[in-house]
């Protein structure tokens, strides 16, 4: 076994392999990059050591190797886990890659030439076509609708479903630029694209001793965008004729390019046939995100077994003993906003709370309370693992663990997750990659909660705590005291909290700390109080108790609940509600969806547009989005340019509806009248810094 070993990664992978290293008693090393100096993978290492250019900086990692006495790199999965050059290099260098032999990762990492490989050894593969070939021609062969893909890298990137041939040019075009910009290799292929498929794959193990093993399959069928959510081991659609057909198939496939180390072979099922046919899709040549299912249900350590494997020891063990047990599930946490179609987000963790301690409950995270979350890197920010006897006590308990996780201050996926875990056919087996697709607007209402909305209790939460914020800050000041009395009945103060276009009217009356009367929109009065418990709140209205993780960003309220969380924008009536400049519906301004970086400007100003046309697109954790314009007119601002990284809701362009005088410095002398209604308001006088355009 290695003394040392250098981690060539970041976030919750890092430190799952700095888990391991630490049980065996190897020193760990970390790499990390100028964003990442105190993140918590660094922190975990025994050493670390920064990276000026970042984590795909071949030379910086193996300075870093040599200057620690690092005898072997992991890789983790991403950035350099399946890049040829990285292991010939470590090869030239003297330090083992803990991975395949280049010449597998280089196989397999073609698309193309894998399923030639794996074809010829025997193991059934998609039909379809890919370049120098007419991909086109091959399109029409096999009939629409077919997957374009790229040839090289992984991940679902570039991926795309293209239902006729007049789709098919611009579905080039973008999964060409994905795969160029991505992986360097614009080469594509198209493949049959098989309607409701299972997409379910086998975890192999190989040694340099000649030994290849299989340790039975990872369900991973919900999907979005091709990017896995939630996995499971084992699946429930196999039974154990299948389950050896596809794992044999799967050892054939390993050895048809010598390969060495753990690496995943997937497949897509044709669940709704007879007999599940399974089509060899591709090799993962690395450790897989979905690893710890597979470790829940054998009770091995993937990552010790490729430490050993890559130190020149055979395997432990043969597939004779190979046993599954139980049934494990995962869920990834993502940093995206399911609501603004699944986009990435940002922000600084506030409050965070993960379910380490539920017995069989499992979290993998690199996460760290007041961390940064941006656009550098893949925005999944942690994994939960649950393992039970049974499928569904497994569901229950990672239900239940993800209702333990609380994430404030980023907006998360998780009450995505729970609405999903719900669903009948995922509580059933039956699933597709295409189910999430067909049910997004029901999984969607339920993980806003009860009727799809923000509830009332969370409104009156809200408001308990803002004004319990604004008593604080009155101090001993009896008129500053917001607790409404006045000569005769007491006076209500009305707040107008609002969270993702949502808002609402909640009056308040007295001091939540004390006992008060809060009343939500045309709701009658109720009595409430409320209670701090460190960073968390308890706040109980018409008897009725509930117990929210709070924090405050700026102006801000973050309440968390059940897995779900809030970010609550507060007004009081009669304030200012609107941000100086904010654009809103129908006024032209075009922002950004996402935290990211500008791929291509597809306009220039003056430039006369319709409503839909494209004007730009930005790009942030493998992830293109077309920003269109709002409606027809022409583009009077363009506030970016390709190349420039953007803040969500930064302002992009300016569409106007039509065009605008603009007068000459020699007309800006002259007084303009501005007619105004007989009847209207006169302003308050606005003080400086506030308001305005």
């Amino acid at each position: 076994m290695f003394d040392t070993v250098l981690v060539a990664n970041r976030g919750e992978i890092a430190l799952r392999v700095i888990r391991t290293l630490r049980r065996l008693g190897v020193r760990s090393v970390a790499v990390h990059s100028d964003a990442d100096a105190g993140a918590p993978h660094v922190r975990a290492a025994d050493a670390a050591v920064r990276l000026p250019s970042g984590y795909l900086a071949v030379e910086e990692v193996l300075a870093a190797a040599k200057l620690t006495g690092a005898q072997a790199v992991h890789p983790g999965y991403g950035f350099l886990a399946e890049s040829t050059a990285f292991a010939r290099r470590c090869a030239e260098e003297g330090v083992v890659f803990v991975g395949p032999p280049a010449e597998a990762v280089e196989a397999m990492g073609d698309k193309i030439r894998a399923k030639a490989t794996v074809a010829a050894a025997g193991v059934p593969v998609v039909p379809g076509g890919a370049e120098p070939g007419d991909l086109l021609e091959a399109a029409l062969r096999i009939g629409f609708p077919v997957l374009v893909k790229p040839s090289a890298g992984g991940g679902g990137k570039g991926m795309l479903v293209v239902r006729s041939a007049g789709e098919l040019p611009r579905a080039i075009e973008s999964a060409r630029r994905t795969a160029a910009a991505a992986f360097g290799d614009a080469t594509l292929l198209v493949e049959r694209y098989i309607a409701g498929p299972r997409h379910i794959e086998i975890q192999v193990l190989a040694d340099a001793h000649g030994n290849v093993i299989h340790l039975g399959e990872r369900e991973c069928s919900l999907q979005r965008r091709h990017q896995k959510i939630v996995e499971e081991a084992p699946s429930p659609l196999l039974d154990e004729e299948t389950r050896r057909r596809m794992g044999e198939d799967a050892v054939r496939a390993a050895r048809s390019v010598g390969y060495v180390g753990a690496g995943t072979v997937e497949f897509i099922v044709a669940g709704d046939e007879p007999g599940h046919p399974a089509y060899f899709i591709e090799m993962n040549t690395r450790l897989q995100v979905e690893h710890p299912v597979t470790e829940l249900v054998t009770g091995l350590d993937l990552v010790e077994l490729q430490l050993r494997v890559a130190a020149g020891e055979p395997l432990p063990l043969a597939q004779d003993e190979v046993a599954l047990r139980g049934h494990a599930v995962e869920a990834r946490v993502y940093a995206e906003d399911p609501a603004r179609d699944f986009l990435p987000t940002g922000g600084r963790v506030l409050t965070l709370a993960e379910p380490g301690d539920q017995p069989h409950v499992r979290v993998d995270s690199g996460l760290g309370a007041g961390m940064a979350v941006g656009s550098d890197y893949d925005p999944m920010l942690s994994k939960i693992i649950a393992w039970a006897p049974d499928r569904e006590q497994a569901l229950r308990r990672l239900d239940s663990a993800l209702g333990a996780t609380t994430v404030l201050g980023v907006t998360t996926n998780i009450a995505f997750l729970r609405a999903l875990l719900a669903d009948p056919d995922v509580a059933a087996g039956r699933l597709s990659t295409g189910l999430i697709d067909q049910r997004l607007d029901s999984l969607l209402a339920a993980a806003r909660g009860p009727g799809g909305a923000v509830p009332a209790e969370v409104w009156a939460a809200a408001a308990l705590v803002l004004h319990d914020r604004l008593a604080g800050r009155a101090g001993d000041d009896p008129w500053e005291v917001p607790d409404g009395w006045r000569v005769g009945e007491p006076a209500w103060t009305t707040w107008l909290p609002a969270t993702r276009g949502e808002r609402a009217v909640v009056k308040v009356r007295g001091l939540p700390a004390r006992g008060c009367e809060v009343a939500v929109g045309d709701a009658p009065a109720m009595p409430a109080r409320l209670a701090w418990d460190g960073d968390d709140v308890q706040v109980t209205v018409d008897g009725l108790t509930y117990r929210y993780a709070c924090a405050f960003d700026g102006g801000a309220v973050w309440l968390g609940r059940d897995g779900r969380s809030w970010s609550i924008i507060p007004h009081e009536a009669g304030e200012r509600g609107a941000r100086a400049g904010a654009g809103g519906a129908g006024d032209g301004v075009v922002r950004s969806p996402m935290p990211g970086t500008v791929l291509l400007v597809k306009v220039v100003p003056g430039e006369q547009v319709t409503e839909g046309q494209p004007l730009l697109i930005v790009e942030a954790m493998k992830m293109e989005h077309t920003v269109t314009a709002p409606a027809d007119g022409v583009v009077a601002e363009l506030a970016v340019r390709a190349g420039q990284p953007v803040d969500m809701d930064a302002v992009l362009a300016v569409v106007r509806s039509e065009p605008m005088d603009i007068p000459t410095p020699a007309d800006t002398s002259a007084p303009v009248d501005i007619p105004v209604p007989a009847d209207a308001p006169v302003p308050a006088d606005t003080p400086a810094g506030e308001g305005g355009s």
